[in-house]
This record gives structure tokens, sequence and C-alpha cells, in this order.
């Protein structure tokens, strides 16, 4: 995955530029119109944009936000960074942002790009029968067939999150002895093609276990390869043995220098005792701190308050970030507990149309507007805080109101949304077809 003799991929787009995704939303949300005329422009080009719309700041009625002030300004980019930050000059000859707000681009940081019908042929889930292992069965018989087209839908599925003002993603890719090493070199040629739009971090996943069907050797070649993280999957259910399980996936990161990412569904008493392990064996190992995070951790909608906020504490301590899906039904996932304990929360889209899950839209901003909606977070304030969740964190205001996004120097990585500030953005998403299709700028 070399853009060069001596680059990696992940280099490339850490040292230049990522895409910057414009979404042009019409006064009906109905109608799709990109603000960008040219699709590309050279990487060592300057872009400027004129009537660009920005958050300034919060305005209060007795203490309480009641509005967000916006204005519009004028932006140049050079070399993938924001170069300038000025006025706006309603007559400069730039590209017209028509008074869009600008928001930092969405990032999606759960999903399975590898393996998914997306772009081909619909098919709805298979009946279920005999568990996640059941399920696994199920896979290996499917994945010969997945991996013959899997480079073209990986990129039909980028092109769908793109759509949704994505531009970034961490994605979970099979290792296991049935797909070997196979669907993450197919992975990789998709983002390869996709490199000057959409950047990725990578997981590899051991979908069918480390040890109930031997990924070990697999998970252990992969792990020199060009990936991110080493993932894993409910080490009770499936291997049978959390601390067995677990170490050999923290010794795996520490010898490789990686991060840890690892899928928990496991909502009793096994959950809880992964999670607590997990987070003993962080502390044992400093290194790995902010670069370790459990996926769906479902059993932490299960516990009582009390506990909730004792392990959440924990995992704050620890920085162990969890990456919730947000599901729906009575399993409220404690997110702001979380937020309480300064606990890293990110989100992502996890399975879109597969043999997992039928659903999907391709959408973390959607993510975001289900969020608010969960927690009641229908204020001014709350909803603009929200926000984060589709942005990784990023946020154009603090918590006091002071602007801290867009800065000169700042990645050139952008959304533009018809909404006069974020509040309002999370808070009409409540079609996703109101997001379309994006103008894509290259650096």
């Amino acid at each position: 995955m070399n853009t060069s003799s001596s680059i990696s991929r992940k280099d490339f787009l850490k040292n230049s530029a990522l895409a910057m995704a414009g979404l042009a939303l019409t006064s009906n949300m109905m109608g799709a119109t990109s603000i960008f005329n040219d699709t590309t422009v050279s990487p060592k080009g300057k872009l400027a944009l004129k009537n660009v719309r920005l958050e300034t700041g919060f305005e209060y009625e007795d203490g309480e936000v009641v509005a967000t002030k916006t204005d519009l300004f004028y932006l140049e980019t050079e070399n993938g960074k924001i170069t300038r930050i000025s006025p706006n000059q309603p007559n400069a000859k730039a590209i017209d942002a028509k008074g869009f707000l600008m928001l930092p681009a969405f990032k999606d940081m759960h999903i399975h790009l590898d393996k998914t019908f997306y772009g081909d042929q619909w098919q709805a889930v298979r009946r279920r029968t005999g568990g996640v292992k059941g399920m696994i069965a199920l896979e290996q018989q499917m994945m010969p067939g997945l991996l013959k087209n899997s480079t073209f839908k990986a990129e039909k599925m980028i092109e769908l999150l793109q759509s949704k003002g994505t531009s970034f993603a961490r994605s979970h890719v099979n290792i296991e002895p049935t797909s070997k090493l196979q669907s993450l070199k197919n992975l990789q040629k998709a983002l390869d093609n996709k490199k000057k739009t959409f950047g990725a971090e990578l997981v590899a996943f051991p979908q069918h276990g480390v040890f109930y069907t031997d990924s070990v050797p697999y998970l252990k070649e992969a792990a020199k390869m060009d990936i991110d993280f080493i993932g894993g999957v409910d080490p009770f259910t499936i291997d049978g043995a959390i601390e067995k399980t677990i170490d050999f996936t923290v010794q795996l990161a520490l010898d490789n220098k990686k991060g840890i990412d690892i899928h928990l569904h496991e909502s009793g008493e096994s959950g809880l005792k992964t999670v607590e392990y997990l987070i003993q064996k962080v502390n044992e190992n400093p290194s790995l701190k902010g670069k370790t995070y459990l996926s769906h951790c479902f059993v932490l909608g299960k516990l009582e308050k009390a506990k909730q906020e004792e392990v959440a504490e924990k995992l704050g301590n620890a920085e162990i970030g969890i990456v919730s899906t947000i599901p729906f039904g009575s399993l409220i996932m404690p997110i702001p507990t979380l937020y309480k304990h300064h606990v890293k929360v990110l989100t992502g889209n996890d399975s879109i149309v597969d043999h997992w899950n039928t659903f999907g839209t391709g959408s973390v901003l959607q993510k975001a507007n289900l969020m608010a909606q969960l927690y009641g977070q229908s204020t001014e304030f709350l909803l603009s805080r929200s926000l984060k969740l589709a942005t990784a964190n990023i946020l154009p205001l603090d918590d006091k109101g002071i602007q801290q996004w867009p800065k000169v120097g700042d990645q050139a990585d952008l959304v533009f949304l018809d909404a006069s500030c974020s509040a309002e953005a999370v808070s009409r998403i409540s079609n996703v077809e109101s997001l379309i299709h994006q103008g894509n700028v290259v650096f």
C-alpha cells in the first residue's frame, strides 16, 4: 500500500491532503448541486473560498445558550492545509460556498469495508442459528464468494460514506483461516484507489476467534503489515478464555507498536470481566493508553448506575475509548456517564447491507442525531456538543463558545451543510436523504 518506495499510505494521508467533502443541500432538502465546479485541484495548488459560514460564538439568555452565532468568511487552502481565514470577500475570484456552514468532515470509526453486499446484488440476512458461532460457520461458507469482488464493493461503500460527508474511517478487516490475508489485501487496493479523497486506519480483526479457528499465525503476519490496530471479538464466548485471548492481543499490539480495538458484545458477567481485565492490562502497559478501544461494549448498558460510574471512571483513567453504534431498543448505552469521566466516545455504522445486518445508512451525523434524541439533548448547547460524535470529537466552538476550529494550519478536511450552526445540523438529520452527494476537491 505504498504510494512510493519510502512512504506508506497512512503517512501520505497524514502529511498531505485528505478530501474536502462539499455537501450542498438545497433549501427544500431535496435536489442536489455541488458548490464546486471543478472536482480536482492540483495537490500543490491553492484553493480560495468565499461566503464560507463559520460558527463564532454562543448567544445567552439568563445564562443559558439559546443560539449559535455565525458569520461569513473568506478562506484559502494550500497543500491540504488551511492557510488563511479572513473577513469575507464577496467579490473575490473564489469558489462560492453560498453561505453554507463549514464543519470538520465526518469520521466513521467502526465499519467493515471489507465484507458487504453493497454495490452488488441485493441479499437480505439469513436466518440465524447457533448464535455467533453459527454466524462464523455461515461466514466461512460465504467469504470465498464475497472476496471475489470485495475491492469493488469496498470502493462503493467508501463512495456511500463520502456522500454522507465522511472522509475517514476505521475499518475492521477479517483476518482468519478462511480468507487468510486476502480480505486485507483486497481492501488495501480499494483504499489505495481512493487515497486522494479518503483516509482510513485498519484493524486486523479475528472475526472467527483468535484460537477458536487458529487465527494466530495470520494475525501475527497481518500485524507486520500496514495496519493500525489489533482486533478481537468476545474472548469468552468465542475462545472460551478471557485472559488467554486478551494476553495474546495485548502482547501482539505491544510487539508491533499497534493499538487495540476489540468487539465486545457480551453483556453479562463475562463482558464485565473482559472490560476489567483489559483495563488491568492497559494500566500495566501505559504505552497502550490512548490507543485501546472497546467496540460496542454492551455490558456497560446492563450495569447498575453505581457500577457504570465505577467502570467509566476506570476506563477514563486508563484512557480506553468506547466505539458505540448507539443501538435502539432497551439497551441504552451510558454515553453521558462516559463523557462525565472523560472517556473518548466514537461511533460508526458497523455493518451496511451484509450478512450480519440488512440495514445501514452510512451517515454518522444521523448517529449524532440519534444520540441526542436518546439522551434528551435538545437544547442548543447540548445539540452543538452532540456533533462531536460525527467528527471524532472535533467541534467548532469549545464549551464556553470560544472558536477553536478552524485555525490556520488545520487540515483542510471539510464538509459544507445547508444549516446555520452545528446544533441545527444535528437536529435536522431526521431523514438521512437530506445529506446528498458531495463534490470532492483533492488538494
